[in-house]
Formats: structure tokens, C-alpha cells, sequence
């Protein structure tokens, strides 16, 4: 059950989250209390950072992604920002009365109170030396339609029931494997639905990406069979197939003014050159940082390190010969 919060501190989670999803820059909490609506009206600095804390433990409960970090090695103060490609959600199927409600749902969000407090946010935050980006400010719903395999998965999580599927490893060529799941819950991360629960072939708690779950989705034994553990954080579950480990270096790329904006959301602008900008990439992987940079194409150069450099010519390298050996 969501917490219950009164009118104007829920005006101000709105406000904060708004605050955070507009800026790339770690905010710090003294930048944040002068710039977001609602701050001011802490009597202390003491009750201020009360306020702050229980503000962050809410979004946090609500699965928004609070991220903490800082500009810079040269900085002391740690700050707060929302990465939008962990905000979004996934594609959503609605049928026609749901996505009437969205679209109600959609209008009241663009009504004068609460867009006035959203654009009052953010010339705030222009005014306190924020860079900001409004585009990346704004929230719009998206319906589209879901894997063909959600509402197969959807219905025997809502029934306790387990499932078993033909699950594609690593990808469009990957090896096919047979699995039987207890399903836990379907949850979208990074703009992608993924099904959690305990693999009864593994023995261990997994996450699948349902667009690597092939049809059909068949049940197995009887509904109420499944339950999920108490305390039981599916996201943590999807976040953990995607931990890279501690900071080992930085990568140093350029990309061109309007483009790779992906690489743009996971990095930090340090300067800007020759028509594009300077971004810093914490390197956890090298072999991820590399395919996420390969993927990007003409749109990124590598300055640093030079192993990195190496490592992405080497993928291009492949793909150029795989495409050469299918045209033969």
C-alpha cells in the first residue's frame, strides 16, 4: 500500500521529481532546498534535512530512481538526480477504457496548478545556475503496445501459478533454453518489462526479459501453488543482473552536438568542442562501456583510455566482417 501524503507535500515530491529528471548535474541538497518549491518553509536546517530525508525515502518506496553522486572527483558534497532512462516505463496495452483514463489522467497532469508549479521549478533552477533541459522535464505517458508474452505472464503471477517458456539467451542468436519459473511479479526497468521469480532449473531467484521469452507461456500445476517471499524487491532482482562492480577508471568520449543521447544520459558533460561535447563515462566494465559506445557508430570518438579505444574499434571491426560474410 502507497504511503498517504497531504496536498502540499505531495506538491513537493512533484516538485523534486521534476527538479531531478530536468538536470543531468548531481544536485546538492543546500542547491535543491533553495531551487524546489516547498523547501523553503522549513523552520531550520535541521528540520529541512528531516524533510529531505523522508522525501527521498517516499520516492524511493515508489520506485523512483534517487541517484546519489558527484560532478566531479574535485567535489565534497555528494548530490541527487533521477536518471529518466531508469524513470520511464515500458511499453503499456491498454484497452480502450484504461487508455481513457490515461488520456484523463494526461489533461488533469497539464492543468494551470500543476504546470504552473512545474515551469516555477524550473526557472528556479535556471536562475540558481542549473543547466536544464525542459524536455527532459516533462512526463508523458506512453501507450504502446506490450510483449506478446505480458499478459500470459501477468495472469499466472495474479494466480500464483508457475510457468514454464523457451527463454533465448544473450540475445537475437542466442542459445534457446527451456525454463520453469515461479513468477513473482513483471516490472519494467530502463523502458523494458522483465519477469521475476525463482527459476526451478537454476534453483535461484532470476529476472528474464520478456522480449527474450519466446510464445507460448504455458502454466504448471495448480493456481495458488506460487507465492512470494515476504520482504521480496523485484527490482533489486532486475538492478543485480546489471551491477558491473566498483568504479575501476573513466572513459573520455566525444559526441556531436544533438547526438548519442543515450550516452549523453550516462555521462557528465566536463567541455565543449568542436561542434559536440566532452563527456566523462565511469568505467565499471570495460567490455559494457565498449559495446555501448560501438553501438553508437559514427556518432562517438574514444579519447581515453586507449585500451577502450581498442576494444570499440575491435567490435566494429567484427561487425563490419560479419556483414561483409552474409553479402558473399
Amino acid at each position: 500500500m502507497l504511503p498517504t501524503v497531504s496536498s502540499a507535500r505531495a506538491e513537493r515530491l512533484v516538485n523534486l521529481v521534476l527538479c531531478l529528471l530536468s538536470t543531468r548535474q548531481f544536485l546538492p541538497a543546500e542547491r535543491i532546498r533553495a531551487t524546489v518549491p516547498g523547501y523553503a518553509d522549513a523552520p531550520s536546517d535541521e528540520a529541512f534535512f528531516r524533510m529531505f530525508e523522508r522525501d527521498k525515502t517516499e520516492l524511493r518506496e515508489l520506485g523512483v530512481p534517487l541517484e546519489t553522486g558527484r560532478q566531479s572527483a574535485f567535489d565534497t558534497v555528494e548530490g541527487y538526480r533521477i536518471a529518466r532512462g531508469d524513470y520511464e516505463l515500458g511499453e503499456i496495452d491498454l484497452d480502450t477504457e484504461e487508455a481513457a483514463a490515461v488520456a484523463l489522467a494526461g489533461s488533469l497532469w497539464d492543468s494551470p496548478e500543476l504546470a504552473g508549479a512545474a515551469h516555477g521549478a524550473l526557472r528556479k533552477l535556471r536562475a540558481a545556475g542549473v543547466e536544464v533541459d525542459e524536455t527532459r522535464g516533462s512526463v508523458q505517458p506512453r501507450v504502446r503496445a506490450t510483449e506478446p508474452t505480458f499478459g500470459a505472464l501477468l495472469a499466472a503471477v495474479q494466480a500464483g501459478q508457475a510457468v514454464t517458456f523457451d527463454h533465448r539467451r544473450g540475445g537475437p542468436t542466442g542459445e534457446i533454453v527451456r525454463r520453469t519459473v515461479e513468477p513473482w511479479g513483471v516490472v519494467s526497468w530502463r523502458g523494458r518489462w522483465y519477469l521475476v521469480g525463482h527459476d526451478r532449473d537454476r534453483a535461484d531467484v532470476r529476472s528474464f526479459r520478456l522480449s527474450r521469452i519466446l510464445e507460448p507461456v504455458k502454466t504448471v500445476g495448480d493456481p495458488g501453488e506460487v507465492t512470494v517471499p515476504p520482504g521480496t524487491d523485484l527490482m533489486a532482482s532486475v538492478r543485480r543482473n546489471f551491477d558491473y562492480g566498483p568504479v575501476t577508471g573513466t572513459a573520455r568520449v566525444w559526441v556531436p552536438e544533438g547526438h548519442a543521447h543515450g550516452l549523453r544520459r550516462l555521462g557528465t558533460v566536463v567541455e565543449s568542442r568542436d561542434g559536440g561535447d566532452v563527456l566523462e563515462i565511469e568505467l565499471r566494465s570495460e567490455r559494457t562501456v565498449a559495446r555501448w559506445l560501438a553501438g553508437a557508430g559514427p556518432d562517438v570518438v574514444v579519447l581515453e583510455p586507449p585500451a577502450l579505444a581498442a576494444r570499440v574499434r575491435g567490435l566494429w571491426e567484427g561487425a563490419l566482417a560479419a556483414h561483409e560474410g552474409v553479402r558473399a
